[in-house]
């Protein structure tokens, strides 16, 4: 396979086969974020990625998962996805699921009836950064996106019947603005009401504006028990519609995983055990380590 840059997916597509569509990320904005920095947004041409899929297919016999990269690949216009879609189901016959990182504004500037195409040709699943629902925090890390367009997005996936996971970032509000931030988040989420829904924990990555800002005390970087009072806040007031939580990545303090909220009191329990008995939560800031 023939990729460009540093490569990014998401641990639940750990068993996955990458192909890569897309060139960095069209936004590249966000303060937090150093994923894609290192390259200048375009799309692949279609010749090539084709011959990475008829490439994969001489190197794999069997082929259930295939994700597609780099960033927010859906903003891709949607003659153009058909035909890689249409390329893979053709060449890997038993494929059972393709999936993509978007953006909810991806999503927002396509119809229904274009997402309804995508989903019926083999889009199963695509990876939203949500981030947060605090507007003030959407600004400060330069999001581009608002609750508004985030709400319109999700309602053209679930009315195109494509299943979302969305992220979101414990602490990303900092010190001082760690129960604002909680509070949009999980009252944002109660609306959208996402199938499944990834949160991780701060971690500040090198050469990033968030780095300069806590270097220079712009940002005030949160506690580990302030991470651990935000997870128990979200496990606690989301709502009761069915998702699947995926709350073990790496950088999380407490790990956990299953549907909610069929295991809403076992991630509680968890929760609160990791914040009584936990030595993390006698530090006074939060460690964070590059991804």
């Amino acid at each position: 396979m023939r990729y460009e840059g540093k490569i990014y997916r998401p641990w639940i597509e750990a068993d996955s086969q990458l192909i890569q569509v897309t060139l960095g990320c069209s936004i590249n904005t966000c303060t937090f974020c150093n994923m894609f920095r290192d390259k200048k947004f375009r799309r692949r041409p279609l010749e090539d990625i084709f011959a990475d899929i008829e490439s994969m297919r001489r190197f794999y016999r069997h082929v259930e998962s295939i994700f597609l990269i780099d960033g927010n690949v859906m903003v891709l216009k949607t003659d153009f996805l058909l035909k890689i879609v249409e390329k893979i189901r053709a060449t890997f016959p038993e494929i059972q699921n393709i999936s993509l990182y978007s953006g909810l504004n991806d999503l927002r500037r396509k119809t229904v009836k274009e997402l309804t195409a995508l989903r019926e040709a083999g889009i199963t699943t695509v990876y939203a950064g949500l981030e947060s629902g605090d507007e003030q925090v959407l600004k400060d890390i330069l999001k581009r996106m608002t609750r508004t367009q985030a709400i319109e997005g999700m309602e053209k996936a679930k009315a195109a019947g494509i299943r979302v996971l969305l992220s979101v970032i414990f602490g990303l509000g900092g010190h001082d603005r760690s129960r604002e931030h909680i509070e949009a988040t999980t009252e944002l989420l109660n609306i959208l009401k996402p199938e499944e829904i990834a949160p991780m924990a701060l971690t500040v990555q090198p050469g990033t504006p968030l780095e300069a800002d806590v270097q220079s005390g712009a940002f005030k970087l949160p506690t580990p028990l302030q991470i651990l009072e935000e997870e128990k806040y979200l496990l606690q007031n989301l709502g009761d519609f069915d998702h699947y939580y995926w709350g073990d990545h790496g950088n999380n303090i407490a790990h956990m995983r299953g549907w909610m909220p069929r295991h809403r009191d076992m991630f509680l329990d968890h929760i609160k055990d990791q914040i009584t008995g936990n030595p993390v939560t006698q530090k006074k800031v939060l460690e964070t380590a590059p991804w």
